[in-house]
């Protein structure tokens, strides 16, 4: 079980993991060893994600999330199965808690009206200032 917060977890059976030879770190093991972790996560099947946290998923991570609802992780960090492991679920785990939190409800304001004088006296002030730098072509 992954828990996400007091109110979601997600159980392991939902989460598949693949583990593959990495890139990178791992000494005389590398060619030998599947330490890179590749976790697939299904967003749109998952029953215990609440729709509205899948939907905000889509919405923040529509460029991670491919074509079948599968968010797919990938941690070759580390140079042992258990630690990419950890860090695949860790970032799993942000991924969620990052959904759910509810956007602010912006109101539209419009600008005050001492505002705007304010606005257009100093637009006249810097035009004053810009006008008397001006060489006189009369004299």
């Amino acid at each position: 079980m992954i828990f996400v917060s007091d109110r979601i977890s997600i159980p392991e059976n939902e989460v598949e993991e693949k583990f593959v030879r990495a890139s990178g770190p791992g000494g005389q093991n590398v060619n030998k060893v599947s330490t890179s972790v590749q976790l697939r996560f299904n967003v749109v099947k998952s029953p215990s994600i609440p729709f509205d946290i899948k939907s905000r998923m889509f919405r923040l991570f529509r460029n991670r999330i491919n074509n079948d609802g599968f968010i797919v992780i990938i941690s070759d960090k580390f140079r042992t199965q258990l630690q990419n492991r950890e860090e695949a679920q860790r970032k799993l785990v942000e991924f969620v808690k990052s959904a759910t939190v509810v956007p602010k409800f912006r109101r539209k304001t419009k600008a005050t009206y001492s505002s705007k004088q304010k606005r257009m006296e100093s637009k006249r002030k810097n035009s004053d200032v810009k006008k008397y730098r001006r060489v006189n072509d009369s004299e």
